[in-house]
């Protein structure tokens, strides 16, 4: 695609009136609107400002690209705009800028509009081009300037080699001392860059690199982290082959790649304005050895690189805030009764039942579907989305199962976010050679259309026979009334902590009720009981082996406390998602001892659900209050011992 296509004479500003930076960015966003190229022309200012605000567009030399990748941007386009006396535009050089490309990306832009886009930045860094365009007398004249400089790119040229080092010291910088050479054996330099929206800076960061190490006789390779994906990709053996690596980036890349090499890290407009300085320091290994972060046992990268963990942990982190907020919600519930929500009950209360509904109707419903779109979105980018939500939501709301509510719940919403996952994949490898033209289809079309209705039917067939393994234990469960009281306490209390509120979590639960109703409350205390120790465990284990845990998990520790009293089991989530080889262990021994002590004790609970806030309804007086009291503590101190001895220690981030 030619950037004449997307930059045209309805969008080309010969004289901006503007004299302030916000101004120039209004007045180019006003044109591309008169233009029909925006649909809603705030939207784009505010985007316009805040691709800003994380770092100046004013590359320097007279020139700003300020660019954003907007919903708002009906088609791309380009903006062009000049100022002959000059607009402060807080550029990396400190020089008015007299040139301004406003480049406008739409949200479904495909490949080709992003390289025509990216391409125009690399034309910037041409100093002729730059004069003729600030010379053009006409739009006309812009527009054959942009014209010319593609077809002159378009020329084929003899491939050269990799210069040898020269024999003789080439100058450094234009301001550097007199005299100063470089180094008579350069070694291969390796490069990324990138920058949040990848459209402008990331190119133009690479084409000054590959243009000045030319130009100086430096071998070197440019990886760029664009919009359309990453480009010219550092290869292992390269890495391993490199002298020195220089990462250009105001947004992340993958870095554990580089464990134990010379790293320079820097702004990507550096590597734009300040070329040589890079350089400089590359040819003579003025760089630091980077490390990854490493875990303490066996000095492992702990960055996640790929895979079941990296996926999961994404599901994890997104899910939280869910589990947090619904869950202090329906806790907060109970301060005007353990019934103060059901309006057939005389403790109801409108704003109380208000909270519960919130908390537990909306976002406890919320939570599975956001951990499966989560990990879909991980495994394959923003299509995995939609598909792995719609089969976090089959997961819990169909069950297939006559008498069975809730579905398979949070394992069934696991399973749900790989499958999307892969099955996005596979969708789009399936579309991956449909002609260009029909490019911007796939993310909003294709994508999204067969990801749903694969991920969906595959759900619905496979969701009934997860949701049995629930009935299947209910059934089991009630079998067990008869037998040794302790041993049915130790394993009801060691299911409550199987799943943290999956299917094994509520067949237990179910039987407790169950009991409960035929007048046996001796059951849903046990229950009660070891569905608070695992939140309570482990954050007790947060206070107790702190180096066991990372920052951001010892802050969930502190919510964990409150969960656990309130006797919302998924407070452990977090932490079983992380780590389940030991965690889950850890909260079903501690889990177990507290429903063995409840039932030894004689424990009987007339309450449903309450936690700590219906402990006075135990029966028996004050000693059996301090002997459920006992029996919580013992196991949360289990299960804090047991994952302090089980977990390994961890190297807190800098």
């Amino acid at each position: 695609m030619n950037i004449t296509s997307l930059l045209t004479k309805d969008t080309v500003l010969l004289d901006l009136a503007a004299t302030s930076k916000e101004a120039a960015l209004s007045e180019l966003v006003g044109k591309l609107d008169e233009a029909g190229r925006l649909s809603d022309r705030e939207a784009f200012m505010n985007d316009i400002l805040a691709r800003e605000e994380q770092s100046t567009t004013g590359i320097g030399d007279g020139i700003a690209i300020p660019h954003a990748k907007s919903a708002a941007v009906r088609e791309p386009a380009i903006a062009f705009g000049r100022s002959a006396e000059g607009i402060d535009y807080a550029s990396l050089d400190g020089q008015p800028a007299h040139l301004f490309f406003m480049i406008a990306a739409s949200e479904g832009a495909n490949n080709a509009h992003l390289e025509a886009l990216s391409r125009l930045a690399t034309f910037l860094m041409d100093g002729k081009f730059r004069d003729r365009v600030l010379n053009a007398a006409t739009a006309d004249e812009v527009l054959a300037a942009v014209n010319d400089k593609e077809r002159e790119l378009e020329e084929p040229e003899a491939p050269a080699e990799a210069p040898e080092a020269p024999a003789e010291s080439v100058p450094v910088q234009a301001d550097a001392q007199a005299g100063q050479e470089e180094p008579s054996a350069l070694g291969k330099v390796l490069a990324v860059t990138a920058c949040p929206t990848g459209i402008a800076h990331t190119y133009m960061a690479a084409e000054k690199l590959n243009e000045r190490a030319k130009e100086r006789g430096i071998p070197i390779k440019v990886e760029t982290n664009g919009s359309s994906g990453v480009k010219n990709r550092l290869t292992a053996e390269e890495i391993a082959e490199a002298d020195v690596i220089i990462v250009a980036a105001d947004t992340k890349v993958e870095m554990a790649r580089f464990d134990g090499k010379p790293v320079i890290q820097t702004k990507v407009g550096k590597a734009i304005h300040e070329t040589d300085v890079l350089l400089d320091r590359a040819v003579t290994k003025d760089a630091p050895i980077y490390h990854a972060e490493r875990k303490a046992d066996k000095g492992e990268s702990a960055e996640p690189k790929s895979g079941f963990y990296k996926h999961l942990m994404n599901g994890v982190s997104n899910m939280l805030p869910f589990v947090v907020g619904g869950g202090i919600l329906i806790a907060l519930s109970f301060f005007w009764g353990i019934n103060a929500s059901d309006p057939e009950s005389p403790e109801y209360n409108a704003f109380a039942a208000m909270l519960n509904t919130i908390g537990g109707g909306k976002a406890f419903f919320l939570m599975v579907p956001v951990l499966a779109g989560f990990i879909a979105s991980s495994i394959a980018e923003r299509p995995g989305f939609a598909p792995g939500m719609v089969g976090g939501l089959i997961a819990i709301t169909v069950s297939g199962v006559e008498g069975a509510d809730g579905g398979s719940g949070f394992l069934g919403g696991i399973i749900a976010g790989f499958l999307a996952g892969y099955v996005t994949l596979f969708v789009k490898k399936m579309f991956a050679k449909l002609p260009d033209a029909l490019e911007g289809l796939k993310p909003v079309l294709f994508y999204p259309l067969f990801g749903i209705a694969i991920t969906g039917i595959i759900m619905m067939l496979i969701n009934p026979q997860l949701t049995k393994l629930y009935t299947g234990l209910s059934s089991f469960l009630e079998g067990l009334g008869g037998t040794n009281q302790v041993l049915v306490g130790l394993i009801i209390g060691a299911m409550m902590a199987v799943d943290m509120g999956g299917p094994v979590n509520k067949a237990a639960y179910t039987f407790g009720i169950a009991m409960l109703d035929a007048g046996n409350f001796n059951f849903i205390a046990a229950v009660m009981a070891a569905g608070m120790v695992p939140p309570l465990g482990m954050a007790l284990a947060t206070t107790l082996f702190k180096k066991r845990f990372s920052k951001q998990e010892q802050e969930a520790g502190k919510t964990a406390y409150v969960l656990g009293a309130c006797f919302i089991t998924e407070g452990v989530i977090p932490f079983a998602a992380a780590d389940p080889a030991r965690v889950i262990p850890a909260s079903i021994g501690g889990a177990a001892v507290t429903g063995a002590l409840t039932m030894l004790f004689d424990i009987s609970l007339r309450a449903p659900h309450g936690g700590v806030f219906v402990m006075g309804l135990v029966d028996g007086g004050l000693m059996k209050v301090i002997l459920y009291a006992a029996a919580i503590i013992a196991g949360a101190i289990v299960t804090a011992f047991l994952a302090g001895m089980l977990k390994k220690p961890v190297v807190q981030a800098a």
